[in-house]
């Protein structure tokens, strides 16, 4: 810090010496401390020292309201008492330093008793010299904008130009100006931090001890928080995404997180339906509605009446059973099969498809005013590779889940973690659980490094394993207990019927012979024409 000098005026000073000395203290100030408070102030400090600018102030920019008017307070300030820095205060245009406020431009002023636009408003004229004084006041821009004014006041009568003063005054201006760029800045990235260090948490409080949902990308805590925006209201909910994302999980934490969490939560898969069981399952029927119908069955609608209802792969619903959904949605109502009377019913609809609905609208497969009914909140679930950062954290649960439900004690390696980070799961989270739970059912040793997960990676899972593979404590083929990703095109139309003609049209072993879900099997039938 440089040494106080009572008189800086004093005959025979090296202003250019005193000038370097300010501008030294003031860079060695900003690399010690980036704080604008601190710098600013030691700034107006060395001004009034080593150059004879006194009462310097800094004049900046307060927040303004909406449809307010612009004003502007001291913040910073040497020389002036608490007093004086609370009367300084300026609306936009008012005074001298209003007006290099509103205009962007410098202004001198060569003595103030002169000038009737100078207001005395922060230090009263009887506190000032009674020689004459001048006031300089400087604008301070941020990204081509004034956000503040650099100002302080100066005996007229000299041995130092006052155009020296201008200049130095230009420079202290434009690191002030960088100063408080710097600060917005820090600001804003502090305030991001602190919004994402938000979500996080609500996330990792809400999904993890709530909703069982495990991740921290930022692509899921985007979806998160979609979500619980929109739990609280009673509009529908579409989510949309790939097969394998965790839709059901999903629609059960929009359940969750609303005001019905402790009423019914209905899920129904409308592509496991036969589309002659469509109307009964939904709506129910009454005693008599058609062969073996010995009693009336509320439907899954209205035993989903007061809580949630989830329609999973909506897409599937046949034309003919769309339009009564509509109606159900728009009244409120139903009615039975083979019933007259309308029952109200009270649900909040989740759907989930991971068709584009908006095609199916265009090519005639679905009704365009349900797809608008649907269509009220949408939100995209990510897929597994938006999601790389939370692999590692699912493999672990899901390797934690599958020891204690077979009774293994199998550990991922760093390098076999690092090799599921790197693949692509078109199959998203399905695929990865299946691939650890075969993991640990086939695992030949406790720790699993990356040489031996590459044998039970997606590229080997049409191979069988080897007979001593096998788990001891897995009943019948282990194959049919955990099974890999496959797309709807893994088998042709031949080899579907060829399986059916093979198991004399029992759907559920023709399926399991090839390897496949009933849901899957059923699902492929349809894609190829044959149901």
């Amino acid at each position: 810090m440089a040494p106080h000098r009572s008189d800086p005026d004093a005959p025979g000073t090296d202003w250019h010496a005193q000038e370097l000395l300010l501008m030294r203290e003031v860079m060695k100030l900003v690399g010690r401390s980036l704080a604008p408070a601190f710098v600013l102030r030691e700034m107006l400090h060395l001004m009034s020292e080593l150059l004879g600018l006194n009462r310097g102030r800094m004049v900046l920019a307060n927040d303004t309201p909406p449809g307010g008017e612009r004003s502007a307070s001291v913040r910073h300030a040497y020389g002036l008492t608490a007093e004086e820095v609370q009367r300084g205060n300026f609306r936009w245009g008012e005074g001298i330093t209003g007006r290099v406020l509103a205009s962007g431009l410098p202004a001198i002023v060569q003595d103030v008793d002169a000038e009737p636009l100078f207001l005395f408003r922060t230090v009263p004229r009887d506190r000032l010299p009674p020689q004459t004084v001048a006031f300089i006041a400087l604008p301070i821009e941020v990204n081509g904008a004034t956000i503040g004014v650099l100002a302080c006041h100066r005996i007229r009568s000299r041995q130092r130009h006052l155009n020296d003063d201008l200049a130095v005054l230009r420079i202290l201006a434009t690191l002030a100006g960088q100063l408080l760029r710097l600060e917005q800045l820090v600001a804003e990235q502090t305030r991001q931090l602190m919004a994402r260090n938000a979500a996080l948490a609500r996330a990792l409080d809400s999904a993890s001890a709530r909703y069982g949902l495990i991740g921290r990308s930022p692509a899921l805590l985007q979806a998160l928080g979609e979500l619980e925006r929109v739990s609280q209201t009673q509009a529908t909910v579409l989510l949309l995404g790939e097969s394998g994302t965790g839709k059901e999980l999903f629609a059960r934490a929009v359940h969750l997180a609303s005001g019905r969490h402790d009423q019914p939560f209905i899920k129904v898969n409308c592509s496991a339906i036969p589309e002659t069981l469509f109307e009964s399952e939904l709506f129910g029927y009454e005693k008599g509605a058609f062969t073996g119908a010995s009693a009336a069955r509320a439907g899954w609608f209205e035993q989903a009446h007061g809580g949630s209802i989830f329609l999973d792969e909506i897409g599937e619903l046949p034309l003919a059973m769309q339009s009564k959904l509509l109606r159900t949605l728009q009244e409120g109502t139903l009615v039975r099969l083979g019933g007259t009377r309308e029952v109200k019913v009270n649900v909040r609809l989740v759907a989930a498809t991971n068709r584009d609905l908006a095609l199916e609208v265009q090519a005639g497969r679905f009704r365009q005013d349900l797809y608008y009914r649907l269509n009220v909140i949408p939100i995209r679930l990510p897929s597994l590779r938006e999601r790389g950062e939370d692999i590692r954290a699912l493999a672990l649960h899901f390797v934690n889940r599958a020891n204690q439900a077979h009774q293994r004690n199998v550990n991922l390696a760093p390098d076999a973690l690092a090799r599921l980070e790197a693949h692509a799961w078109p199959g998203n989270i399905r695929e990865l659980g299946n691939l650890i739970e075969r993991l640990v059912l086939l695992a030949d040793h406790t720790l699993v490094t990356a040489a031996t997960l590459e044998r039970f990676m997606p590229e080997a899972v049409g191979a069988a394993p080897p007979p001593t593979a096998r788990a001891p404590d897995a009943p019948g083929n282990s194959e049919s207990l955990v099974r890999g990703y496959q797309s709807a095109q893994s088998h042709s139309a031949k080899a579907l019927q060829d399986a059916l003609a093979q198991h004399q049209g029992n759907q559920s072993r023709a399926a399991q012979s090839l390897g496949l879900t009933l849901r899957q099997f059923g699902y492929r039938l349809r894609k190829a024409g044959l149901r």
